[in-house]
């Protein structure tokens, strides 16, 4: 069976050493492929949100 992803995160060193050693899936952004592209997907997504929550509020009244 394939584990879910729950959670994607940007953390500190100092988060991960709270975190504890069992934390092991953790990729540094210099190292993470298209990690920029990834950020601008993620903000256009956040604003189409924004702008859709935006119109069906405005619909309401």
């Amino acid at each position: 069976m394939q584990e879910r992803i729950v959670a994607v995160g940007l953390l500190t060193r100092r988060d991960l050493n709270l975190l504890g050693p069992t934390f092991d899936r953790v990729w540094p952004v210099e190292e993470a492929p298209s990690f920029n592209e990834l950020l601008r997907a993620i903000d256009d997504a956040d604003r189409r949100l924004e702008s859709q929550n935006g119109r069906a509020a405005a619909d309401r009244h």
